[in-house]
Order: C-alpha cells, then sequence, then structure tokens
C-alpha cells in the first residue's frame, strides 16, 4: 500500500467529516460540472460522468446538488462551469515526486500559489513532464476491515475473480487495484458479492517510491496537506515512504 495511501487513511480517521464536507462537496461538483460540459449530461453515455456521479453519491452529496452541478455543466444552470483542468508537476522535500490535478477559473492566481506553496515546504514546482512519467493511472477500491467480515483470502479471490489487478492488504484497510477502465465492472461486481466500499475512484500509482524519514518526512507531509487543502486542486499524489509509525506521530503532533 502506497505511503499516500496511508497517510490519507490515517488522516481520514482522525479527521471530522463535517468540517472537511463543503470542501468534499466543493470538489466533487466541480468534477460533475467538467465532466458534463465535456461529454453531456447523460451518465449512461458519459463514462466520466457516471464515476463522478458515483463519487458525490460515496461522499453523501444531496441529489439535488448533483442534478444542479451537472445542469450547470451543461449551460443550463447559470455561470460557474468555466473551469480550466491543469496539471502540476513537481518536487518535495527528499526528490519525492509530486503529481497534482487541478480545477480552476483563474490559472495565472492557481500557479502563483502552488508555486508558492511548493517553496513554502521545502519543495519546487516543475516542468510539464517532469514526473508524470513516474504514475500510471489506474483504478483504485478501498475497503475497511471493518466493514467485511470475510477473511483476506475470500477477498483476494472476490478480486480475482472481478478482474482485479492487484491486491494489498494491511491491518485495517484493502486496496484493490484495477485497469482504470475496469474500475466500473470490478466495483459492480464487488458490491453485487455484498461488500461494503469505502472508495472507488480512478487514480495515479506511482511505479516506484522515495523513501523519506526525519524531518523530510514532516515536511513532505505538510507539503501533502497545504496542496490539499488549496481550493482549486482536486486531487495529489506522491511516490514518498513514511513508515506507518511516523506518519501517526506526526498526525498526533
Amino acid at each position: 500500500m502506497s505511503g499516500h495511501s496511508k497517510w490519507a487513511n490515517i488522516k481520514h480517521r482522525k479527521a471530522k467529516a463535517d468540517a472537511t464536507r463543503g470542501k468534499i462537496f466543493t470538489r466533487v461538483a466541480r468534477e460533475i460540472i467538467v465532466a458534463a460540459r465535456q461529454g453531456g449530461g447523460d451518465p449512461q453515455a458519459n463514462f466520466r460522468l457516471r464515476m463522478a456521479i458515483q463519487k458525490a453519491r460515496d461522499v453523501n452529496m444531496p441529489n439535488d446538488s448533483i442534478v444542479r452541478a451537472i445542469k450547470r455543466g451543461i449551460g443550463e444552470g447559470g455561470e460557474g462551469s468555466n473551469y480550466e483542468e491543469l496539471t502540476y508537476e513537481g518536487y518535495g522535500p527528499g526528490g519525492v515526486a509530486v503529481l497534482l490535478d487541478v480545477m480552476t477559473d483563474n490559472k495565472n492566481r492557481t500557479a502563483s500559489d502552488i508555486r508558492y506553496i511548493f517553496s513554502k515546504h521545502g519543495g519546487n514546482l516543475g516542468e510539464a513532464g517532469c514526473v508524470a512519467w513516474m504514475f500510471e493511472k489506474r483504478g483504485l477500491i478501498t475497503i475497511n476491515r471493518s466493514d467485511t467480515s470475510l477473511g483476506e483470502d475470500d477477498l483476494m479471490n472476490y478480486a480475482v475473480e472481478a478482474g482485479a489487478e492487484d491486491f494489498k492488504a494491511d491491518e485495517e484497510t484493502i486496496e484493490i487495484t484495477t485497469n482504470y477502465e475496469d474500475l466500473e465492472s470490478v466495483r459492480e461486481f464487488l458490491e453485487s458479492k455484498g461488500l461494503k466500499l469505502a472508495s472507488a475512484e480512478i487514480t495515479m500509482i506511482p511505479k516506484t517510491t522515495v523513501p523519506v524519514s526525519g524531518k523530510e518526512a514532516r515536511q513532505v507531509l505538510e507539503l501533502i496537506e497545504s496542496l490539499e487543502d488549496h481550493d482549486d486542486v482536486q486531487q495529489v499524489y506522491a511516490n514518498f515512504d513514511i513508515s506507518e509509525e511516523l506518519m501517526e506521530q506526526l498526525a498526533e503532533a
């Protein structure tokens, strides 16, 4: 399981859902708007929109808000659908590769903000293509062990039967990796078996990881959190490898 996934799980356990729900809803709404603008408002004919709607449902976004975002995307809901999709790439402390998905209505402002955040936390914003090659586009399904009574072998067998590419587990979480085009079918198969999924999303998985510790580990996690807190940042991907024990300690700090 990647270090970034572990950190996300630790933060999720410690966070108060209500404190972040508004920001999550905003990000998901942007995804729906852009997906509808690019591929139309029919989720059956628009895979990206279908996945965005599912993500909205996963975070309990009200259906009225989903419908409103779709209408904005197809030009029926007033202003606010002129978001531009951008990718930023850079390096964090210790040579950690960082990849960002951004949606913004002011790319000059966003670029300045992102550059400042990297610099503030010991990293630097790079040129297009500098780290993207270090990541692979994949589907990622997460299951919390507390949400299932099945053993690891049974879960692995289901994953294999569903057509998943990889299966990883730790004490609290199961991660199932798929070809990104197979994510929906694998998800549907697992849910048909009665499994409760914590999440299912298209993600960028690092091909290799960079071990960091001590001061650099703290700086990397502070960089990741600052980037994730920026209103225009949709997703942050990084290839750091920090021990779970140290991440727990830093999360408490």
